[in-house]
């Protein structure tokens, strides 16, 4: 553990916490900066002008990243008939209906990343909200989840589509891949994200929408974005 808090110690020393880092530069600096023994993820902070206490300006979305996540991510789809056939086909890990709301219930089975469902089935699964709303898994209309249309969005999950929600302080937390990306998918993934993150403005929220944006590996310290040249990769700047 000492070694590994010198190690952070010199990575923190190559940061200059002033500055204001052009997307390119700060992309190339996290790769850099990890030095962790695993794939480290790259995620992104965007500090927000909306205060979620008002529901007019609560953050919810989906972003698909062009590049990926660099993750496997199981997914369960609540559906019957020929929409479950759909899920299956399309990829999910976990398909079932009343049966699999029932096995959650009972058995607290949580072996999955992400859930979506048919609308007809949301009577049902809106019983689990207890359970699946807490860890951020309840499907819902605003992500997408909450669809017909199963098939698209489970290939979509699986090929790097991201979920993202304000947090209480007004901040956003997503990832954009990982340190083994090359810089130029890591700046594709960073374009979509923030694109998605601009169409989800509400129209609750007043004034400046994006006030920072932070990014970091995992395990490294953060750099802080220059906001406008970062937002232009969201305008196909990319």
């Amino acid at each position: 553990m000492p070694d590994r808090g010198k190690q952070y110690e010199d990575t923190v020393k190559k940061v200059d916490r002033q500055k204001l880092y052009e997307p390119d530069e700060a992309l190339k600096l996290a790769k850099a900066l990890s030095h962790a023994k695993f794939d480290e993820s790259v995620d992104v902070h965007i500090r927000t002008g909306a205060d979620p206490r008002h529901a007019d300006q609560m953050i919810r979305g989906a972003a698909v990243l062009p590049a990926g996540t660099g993750k496997t991510r199981r997914v369960l789809a609540f559906a019957i008939g020929e929409k479950a056939r759909e899920a299956e086909e399309a990829g999910a890990d976990i398909v079932g209906g009343p049966e699999l709301v029932q096995r959650i219930q009972a058995e607290n089975f949580m072996d999955f990343d992400v859930a979506v469902a048919t609308p007809d089935m949301m009577g049902q699964v809106g019983r689990l909200g207890k359970i699946l709303g807490p860890r951020g898994l309840m499907p819902a209309p605003k992500t997408g989840t909450v669809t017909q249309d199963l098939g698209r969005v489970i290939r979509e999950i699986k090929g790097g589509r991201v979920e993202f929600r304000v947090d209480k302080t007004g901040v956003i937390h997503a990832p954009i891949g990982r340190v083994s990306f090359t810089e130029q998918q890591l700046r594709q993934n960073l374009g979509a994200l923030i694109d998605a993150i601009q169409r989800a403005k509400p129209t609750g929220v007043k004034g400046q929408y994006v006030r920072g944006i932070t990014l970091a590996p995992t395990m490294g310290p953060g750099l802080k974005l220059d906001i406008q040249p970062t937002l232009a990769l969201a305008a196909g700047e990319r």
